[in-house]
């Protein structure tokens, strides 16, 4: 989620809500505390925006530097496709 101030806001708060009307979830902030989440009316957070309001669940951003954080693995060559052994035990399961 991304944090902007209250005065950051007021320059231009069309470039704010066209942000948002991207899916992108903003806090505003005064004094480094939030004051408001402006979240996206439609699409997947949608469905949470409720309880974000509420403050019973917090969204993460996730911009390109949070992938670069993620862990990353070599794959031999010759490893059996995931997909494929994901499926071969659904159907062990279904047995």
């Amino acid at each position: 989620m991304s944090t902007i101030s209250v005065r950051e806001f007021s320059y231009n708060p069309s470039a704010v809500f066209a942000r948002v009307e991207k899916g992108e979830a903003i806090q505003v902030t005064r004094h480094g505390n939030v004051i408001a989440i402006l979240l996206p009316g439609s699409g997947p957070v949608a469905r949470y925006s409720d309880l974000v309001a509420q403050g019973k669940i917090r969204l993460k951003a996730t911009t390109t530097s949070d992938l670069d954080r993620l862990p990353r693995y070599d794959i031999p060559a010759d490893a059996p496709d995931a997909v494929e052994l994901l499926l071969a035990e659904r159907e062990d399961e279904d047995r």
